[in-house]
């Protein structure tokens, strides 16, 4: 068959079928296959009809129709069936032809499949792709990473279909290995702290405040125009006006409290452990989601457990004011320990990640894409060494400002017995940052007392360690100091 796709893309579900569309709108010949052959031909002769696509019934046929370098894109399901897809596809690959994984994958897996890749002559690319399936067809936010020999090939490709600031595209090459999907990861992790930002933000108003959802559409309509100028917000306000035709009522209404998750909160969870790094915030969001699954057990204990049956009487046009700045401030914590772990990441996998482009990167096309983004990129471009966000001038005149508010609505909702485990997590997690002295002391204190685990003390150089036996008893061992 004569060579005459520029890429090819397998798997036809709703995010393939939209990249396929995007890229042939930008003017390349896309080559299509799915497991499901049927697929292929119901996609061609339907939202394919009269495109420069080509419709394949074999990995054999698939793999003939592409231009040398191949470039073929994976978009099926994380884990095991991008493994199984691989080595279908490499007994009829030849040396320096590309193979890309744009799913969802954990960032080990692209780690190990570009070392085996290369390590076979092939190139390979773990992109993450952010913006759902609209972000697909207009343009979404790309994040690849890899081997970096294939980002030419593919460069031409992933810049043209994705979003653009401009003439900026949000696309451009994160590092070698695994990066492109770390940076996805976190992104997803960032993405799970503003939803539950926003879903406490709105429990508040609701239960707290007596709000209705046309209320509160309201109230994030304004908040869309200024600093939380956000994807997400805008699709809350949206979500608000929404009536269930059923019954009449607001749809947000009749939709059960119980969320699903599909693993990248928990991996970013995870990493910030693997790495000792804090990003409480985002750990947070991922155990709301779990404690939202345990529905039936949450109903009994409303009717077992008593809660401070207070009811709010203050200002609401105030409180909502203040509530605003209380859901800014935590924001910028959110992002401030995403930013940490992608700092920590580049250190310890010598990826050199560019801190500024990334916050461009997720500037449009992407679910976490916010104004506030373009603050990020003028901190780091100040500062490329800047260890955290809140260091940062802007930043730490926004949680200044925001401060007296942020703490206000937290009291309240503890009185009021509403939980809001992102926001006070945030707070939290800025006092403990700008706390001088920790108890940690007391901690390693009980540590030694235990387990002879040594401590440093205050008055001796860092990197000397001591023991003390507490009860008089026991040698003179102490176990080795290390941090896991």
């Amino acid at each position: 068959m004569k060579q005459q796709a520029d890429i090819g893309l397998v798997g036809l579900a709703v995010m393939g079928e939209n990249l396929i569309l995007n890229m042939e709108s930008k003017g390349f010949t896309v080559a299509c296959f799915n497991r499901t052959v049927s697929k292929v031909d119901d996609f061609i002769n339907g939202r394919g009809r009269g495109k420069k696509l080509i419709g394949c019934h074999s990995i054999e046929e698939f793999v003939k129709c592409l231009v040398k370098p191949r470039k073929i894109m994976l978009m099926v399901k994380a884990g095991k069936a991008v493994d199984d897809f691989i080595e279908k596809l490499v007994p009829h690959l030849e040396k320096g032809d590309i193979v890309i994984d744009g799913g969802n994958s954990h960032y080990p897996d692209t780690n190990r499949r570009t070392k085996m890749m290369e390590e076979r002559g092939l190139l390979y690319v773990g992109t993450g792709v952010s913006g759902g399936e609209e972000g697909a067809l207009n343009g979404p936010s790309i994040m690849p990473g890899g081997s970096p020999a294939a980002w030419p090939s593919v460069k031409p490709v992933l810049q043209a279909i994705s979003a653009h600031i401009g003439k900026t595209p949000c696309c451009e090459w994160m590092g070698k290995d695994g990066a492109g999907h770390f940076v996805k990861m976190v992104h997803n992790g960032i993405e799970y702290g503003d939803m539950q930002l926003i879903c406490e933000a709105y429990h508040i108003m609701a239960q707290g405040l007596g709000m209705s959802a046309g209320e509160m559409h309201e109230v994030l309509a304004g908040w869309n125009k200024g600093v939380l100028d956000s994807y997400l917000v805008e699709i809350t306000r949206d979500i608000l006006a929404k009536v269930d035709p059923e019954t009449g009522r607001p749809l947000v209404d009749v939709i059960l409290d119980t969320a699903g998750q599909k693993g990248t909160g928990k991996w970013t969870s995870q990493a910030g452990l693997d790495l000792g790094i804090a990003i409480p915030q985002i750990a947070e969001a991922v155990f709301a989601r779990c404690l939202s699954a345990i529905k039936e057990e949450r109903v009994a204990a409303s009717r077992l457990l008593p809660g401070p049956g207070k009811k709010f009487e203050g200002d609401r046009k105030n409180f909502i004011e203040k509530l605003h700045d209380a859901v800014y401030a935590s924001k910028v914590c959110s992002y401030a320990q995403g930013y940490q772990l992608l700092r920590a990441a580049s250190k310890e996998f010598g990826w050199d990640l560019k801190f500024g482009p990334i916050a461009m990167i997720w500037r449009g096309g992407c679910i976490i894409r916010a104004t506030f983004l373009g603050k990020i990129k003028e901190a780091f471009d100040k500062n490329h060494g800047l260890a955290n966000l809140l260091l940062d001038p802007y930043f730490g005149k926004v949680i200044k400002d925001s401060q007296d508010s942020w703490r206000d609505v937290i009291k309240t909702a503890v009185d009021l017995g509403i939980p809001v485990p992102a926001m006070g997590t945030a707070l939290n997690y800025y006092d403990s940052y700008r706390c001088e002295r920790l108890p940690a002391n007391l901690l390693q204190a009980q540590r030694d007392y235990f387990g002879a685990h040594t401590y440093e003390r205050v008055d001796k150089p860092r990197g000397q360690f001591f023991h003390t036996k507490w009860t008089g008893t026991g040698g003179t061992t102490a176990a080795s100091t290390y941090t896991v």
